[in-house]
């Protein structure tokens, strides 16, 4: 891929990402550039479990989005599915600022590997993950809004 071709995937990946039905529950931001990807959202109380932190499933999320669209990043051809997705909770978050930052760290001719890192607004790592991906037979301009406008 040239530069432009791949920064136009990556903004396509973007548009892609917001246009998901999913995010209008979590609103979160998403960037991506070449093996990495970046979310980030503000924990909201309507997201927290019944010990006054964010649920689990908040924090699965950014993560496996973020390594998901690091490993994205590198394939234009066809959507990407989750084979297997490990994650390790360390400490609670219930307010602020979070991020989680995706790395790509292998692929192979039909496996992806993405870490990610998820930190609140102080610098803490909150939670780490790891994903494997596979390449799906569904082309990925039939993905919900991924086009290149």
């Amino acid at each position: 891929m040239s530069d432009t071709e791949s920064v136009t995937h990556w903004r396509c990946l973007e548009r892609m990402f917001a246009g998901a039905a999913i995010n209008a529950e979590f609103t979160p931001a998403l960037v991506v550039d070449d093996g990495t990807a970046t979310v980030r959202q503000t924990i909201r109380d309507a997201q927290h479990h019944a010990g006054h932190a964010a649920h689990g499933a908040v924090l699965f999320k950014m993560l496996d989005d973020a390594a998901y669209f690091a490993a994205a990043s590198t394939v234009r051809e066809v959507f990407l599915v989750t084979v297997s997705f490990n994650t390790v909770f360390l400490r609670p978050v219930a307010e602020g600022e979070i991020t989680a930052t995706g790395v790509l760290v292998h692929r192979s001719r039909n496996l992806l590997v993405a870490e990610a890192a998820l930190r609140d607004a102080r610098d803490r790592l909150i939670a780490t993950a790891t994903g494997t991906f596979q390449r799906s037979a569904m082309p990925l301009d039939a993905a919900v809004g991924y086009s290149q406008v």
